[in-house]
């Protein structure tokens, strides 16, 4: 009896240690810093309770977050690679080095990149290999943007353009933007920052040429230091459009761009298809239907701006 007792004694951690490898982990690969968007980490988790699964409960995650430094982005998705994980979560540009770090882990990404015309699936419908996720249409939208710029300042003043070099798709961007510019026969300049101090500096000068309006390009490296841009742009007194609504709910004056936390969410909802067994091949890449116009009337009366009607009437929040 003491022999049977003790036996079951030692099976019972045993037991349990083997519970604790069943369940599994996925890896969260981010350009970005964790504390940028806690409402984005938020929509991820609601997305994976909306497929039976929650963090610490039937799921373990791996944060990898590369605080806006996109060079460590390739040692920590071959981190997460190492440690077998069941599926890479990744924003864009992380995203390129899960894909270049293994070609068998599942990876669901959020990209406001094109991801055909970029490379990471084949088509939307039939994405192929290991990857799929969500297109938040970012980069589509610069020239809508610029448009809207136009109609919040009129006149023939030249208009700012900030954009990231290192960013990889920073000449479709300019491409976009400078055909854009062209049909609303409208003049941009560009300046390019990707470091604190380049930001500093870009925007001092775009101040100093007298540009009668800014146009932040989609970028995570921009999204990690909106707290400075929105700083920068109030000193300078820069009418600004951003890609993110946080930008216009941290103080910055106008954003437009996909609802990116429910990209977010929609990306956790993809990783839980695929630990139940789906196969990414056969999950079509998600495009979001919410699109998001905010304005901040506070930062407008700060400028001195009146935000036309027209403008107004189509903000889906005005942040007064």
């Amino acid at each position: 009896m003491i022999a049977l007792l003790g036996g079951a004694a030692m099976a019972r951690p045993f037991a349990a240690r083997a519970q604790q490898k069943a369940i599994p982990v996925i890896g969260f690969l981010n350009t970005a810093s964790s504390d940028a968007f806690p409402d984005w980490t938020h929509a991820f988790h609601q997305g994976l309770g909306e497929a039976g699964y929650v963090g610490g409960q039937n799921l373990a995650i791996e944060y990898r977050w590369a605080d806006g430094q996109s060079d460590r982005l390739p040692a920590l998705a071959a981190d997460l690679v190492h440690r077998l994980v069941a599926v890479i979560a990744a924003n864009y540009p992380a995203v390129l080095a899960a894909k270049s770090a293994t070609t068998a882990i599942p990876i669901v990404f959020t990209s406001a990149a094109d991801p055909v015309k970029i490379g990471l699936v084949a088509s939307l419908n039939r994405p192929g290999a290991n990857l799929t996720g969500v297109h938040l249409t970012g980069v589509a939208l610069e020239a809508k943007r610029l448009g809207v710029l136009h109609q919040l300042v009129p006149g023939e003043a030249s208009i700012g353009v900030l954009v990231n070099p290192r960013y990889p798709d920073a000449d479709l961007e300019l491409r976009e933007l400078q055909d854009a510019a062209g049909v609303i026969k409208r003049k941009i300049k560009i300046v390019r920052a990707s470091t604190e101090l380049e930001i500093e500096t870009a925007l001092a000068m775009v101040s100093q040429i007298g540009v009668g309006a800014l146009l932040v390009a989609s970028d995570p490296f921009f999204a990690s230091r909106r707290g400075q841009l929105v700083a920068l742009t109030a000193r300078y007194k820069l009418p600004t459009i951003y890609n993110q609504r946080k930008y216009a709910e941290d103080g910055g004056l106008i954003s437009y761009g996909a609802d990116f936390a429910d990209g977010y969410r929609l990306a956790g909802t993809y990783v839980g298809k695929i630990l139940a067994g789906a196969k990414p091949a056969d999950l079509p890449v998600v495009q979001p239907t919410k699109f998001e116009l905010v304005v901040n009337l506070k930062t407008a009366k700060a400028l001195n701006l009146t935000i036309p009607p027209l403008i107004l009437a189509g903000a889906n929040e005005v942040i007064e």
